[in-house]
C-alpha cells in the first residue's frame, strides 16, 4: 500500500481542496479565522479581537491593537496562566500539552502551548507536502511505501499539573494519526524511550528488521545514527541494510554544512526535503523538485509577520525593539532578511519565534532560513549571518573533500579590535592553518561587509579543530541530547561561558 494513495478524511480532504488566492487574501482570511475562534478568549477580549474583525483592514487593525510579543513577555503576561490550568486564556479550552523548547541559546526550558487545532493544521499541511511528490521527476515510486525513520523526543512525556509537556516530535509522535502507524518507525514502543544512546542503540538492532524509504529528522543526528548502522554491520554505505531508502526529510538547521559528509553514508543519491516544523507551528515545506526554498503556508493555521532584520528593528544583542516594523506577506522584498512573527491556533500572538528568513521566490511565497535573531555576528560592522557561515562551511568542505558536521562561531576582543573564533568539528585530516585561511577568504568573497572590516577592527580569525564527539559531549551535559537539539552556530553569553569551561575541563 502507498502512503500517498491512503483514502484521506472528508475534513482532511476538504482542507487539502482550498481555493486559491491571493497571499494576502489567504493570510488576511488565516487571521480572521484565528481571531473569531479566540475572541472570547482573555487574551482577544484584552486586545478587542471584535474590534478588529470589525475593521476593513484587520491586518493593520491588528498590528495596531496587538503588540509584538517574546516569549518571556507572552509567558509572564499570559501563557503562566495556562500551565496552572486556567482555561480561555489565549486560546479556546484548557491547554493540556507543551512543547518544551529552548531554540539553540536558552538555558532553562520554554513551554510552548500545543493544542488539538495546531496539531490538525500540522497534519494538513504534513500531507500537503507529501501530495506534492507527484509532481516530482523519477520519483522512487517504490519508496513511498516503505518505512519512515523518525528520529524524534521521547513520547514518554513529562506529566505536569494537569498537562503533559516533552519534544515537539514526542507529542506529534503519541498523537500520530491511525492511517500512518504502520509506516512509522522506530514504533511506538521504542520512541517512549528516554535515554537518546539507549534509543540509538535499539534502532541500530533492529535496523536489519526494517524497510526504511524515508528518515527524517536534524541531520546531525540522523548522520549519527546511519554512520552506527555501518560501523555495526561493517557496511560500506546505508544503502546495503535499506536499499530502498530514497528520501531525506529534514529540517531545523540548514543541510549545507552536513551534505558533503552525508553523502558519503550513502550508495544511491537521496531526495532532499526541507521542512519548517518549528515548536510553535509547521510554518513552510519544500513543494517543488530542486526547489532553492520552502513554500510558506499561507491558509491554514498560521499567521505571519515580517520585520526587516536591521538596526532600527533590532538592537545589537537581537532583542526587538518595542516600535519595531512589522510587514504582511504582500508588502515583502526578494533576497532581504526578516525576523517571523507567527499568530497560531495555540494562542501565540504576533509572536517573535527567533529566526529570520529570506524570500528566494515571491511568485511561490518561497523562503530559505537564514538564521536565528541572536545567532549573527556583526561586533564592527561585518553583519556576519549564519548563512553566511554554512556557506563558507560547505564551499571549503567540498574543496578539501572533508566533513564538518558540526561548528560554532565566537567573537572575541583583540587588543583594542576584534576577532573570530572558529571551533570547528572534524574529523577527517586537515590542516588547522588551511581550514582557518579557507574559511576566512570565503567569508569575504560571500560578505562584503566582512571583506572590509577584515581590513579594518576585524583584526584576526581564529580556528580550533575538535572532534565531533566533543560537540555532542558538551550539549549531553546540557541536557540538549536528541532529535530536536541543534548546537548553536554562535555563542554568547551564559552559553558561552559554559562552552569555555567545558573546553578547559576536556583539556585537564
Amino acid at each position: 500500500m502507498s502512503l500517498i494513495d491512503l483514502h484521506l478524511p472528508k475534513s482532511i480532504s476538504k482542507a487539502l481542496n482550498l481555493p486559491v488566492n491571493s497571499p494576502r487574501r489567504q493570510q488576511v482570511k488565516a487571521l480572521k479565522k484565528l481571531l473569531k475562534k479566540a475572541k472570547h478568549t482573555e487574551f482577544g477580549q484584552h486586545y478587542h479581537f471584535d474590534e478588529i474583525l470589525n475593521s476593513r483592514h484587520a491586518g493593520k487593525k491588528f498590528q495596531e491593537l496587538v503588540p509584538i510579543h517574546d516569549y518571556n513577555k507572552i509567558y509572564n503576561g499570559w501563557w503562566h496562566k495556562t500551565l496552572k490550568g486556567i482555561t480561555d486564556v489565549c486560546w479556546p479550552g484548557k491547554i493540556k500539552f507543551f512543547a518544551l523548547s529552548s531554540g539553540t541559546s536558552e538555558a532553562a526550558s520554554k513551554y510552548i502551548p500545543i493544542t488539538n487545532d495546531l496539531m490538525k493544521g500540522n497534519r494538513i499541511v504534513m500531507i500537503k507536502q507529501l501530495l506534492t511528490l507527484r509532481n516530482y521527476e523519477n520519483l522512487p515510486v517504490r519508496s513511498v511505501s516503505k518505512g519512515w525513520l523518525m528520529l524524534g523526543g521521547s513520547t514518554d512525556l513529562q506529566k505536569g499539573p494537569g498537562y503533559y509537556a516533552g519534544d515537539l516530535s514526542g507529542i506529534t509522535a503519541k498523537k500520530m494519526p491511525f492511517w500512518f502507524s504502520p509506516f512509522y518507525k522506530p514504533g511506538k514502543a521504542i520512541a517512549k524511550t528516554k535515554d537518546w544512546n539507549k534509543k540509538l542503540e535499539i534502532i541500530v538492532n533492529e535496523a536489519p528488521n526494517w524497510d526504511i524509504g524515508f528518515v527524517v529528522g536534524v541531520p546531525a543526528w540522523i548522520q549519527m545514527c546511519m554512520e552506527m548502522i555501518i560501523e555495526r554491520y561493517k557496511l560500506k554505505t546505508i544503502h546495503d541494510i535499506w536499499p530502498n531508502l530514497a528520501f531525506f526529510v529534514h529540517g531545523g538547521v540548514s543541510f549545507e554544512p552536513y551534505k558533503h559528509g552525508f553523502e558519503k553514508l550513502v550508495e544511491k543519491p537521496l531526495i532532499y526535503i526541507e521542512t519548517y516544523l518549528a515548536s510553535e507551528g509547521f510554518i513552510a515545506y519544500q513543494s517543488r523538485q530542486d526547489a532553492e526554498g520552502m513554500k510558506l503556508v499561507m491558509n491554514e493555521h498560521i499567521f505571519l509577520e515580517f520585520v526587516p532584520f536591521e538596526d532600527k528593528n533590532f538592537d545589537a544583542d537581537g532583542n526587538i525593539k518595542p516600535d519595531a516594523e512589522a510587514l504582511m506577506i504582500h508588502e515583502v522584498e526578494k533576497g532581504k532578511d526578516y525576523a517571523l512573527l507567527i499568530s497560531t491556533s495555540a494562542g501565540t500572538w504576533r509572536y517573535l519565534i527567533g529566526d529570520t528568513i529570506r524570500f528566494t521566490d515571491l511568485e511561490h511565497n518561497e523562503i530559505i532560513i537564514t538564521g536565528r535573531t541572536k545567532h549573527f555576528l556583526s561586533l564592527v560592522g561585518e553583519h556576519l549571518s549564519v548563512d553566511n557561515m554554512n556557506k563558507a562551511i560547505q564551499l571549503v568542505s567540498e574543496e578539501l573533500n572533508i566533513s564538518i558536521p558540526e561548528y560554532t562561531v565566537v567573537g572575541e576582543p583583540h587588543g583594542n579590535f576584534f576577532a573570530h573564533h572558529w571551533y570547528v568539528a572534524c574529523d577527517d585530516r586537515v590542516n588547522t592553518e588551511t581550514l582557518r585561511t579557507k574559511i576566512d577568504n570565503a567569508l569575504k568573497e560571500i560578505n562584503d561587509d566582512y571583506a572590509v572590516e577584515r581590513n579594518s577592527a576585524l583584526k584576526d580569525v581564529y580556528l580550533d579543530i575538535l572532534s565531533e564527539d566533543c560537540f555532542m559531549k558538551f550539549m549531553a551535559s546540557k541536557g540538549k541530547v536528541g532529535g530536536q537539539h541543534k548546537f548553536p552556530r554562535v555563542l554568547k553569553g551564559k552559553m558561552l561561558e559554559d562552552w569555555k569551561k567545558f573546553l578547559e575541563t576536556s583539556k585537564a
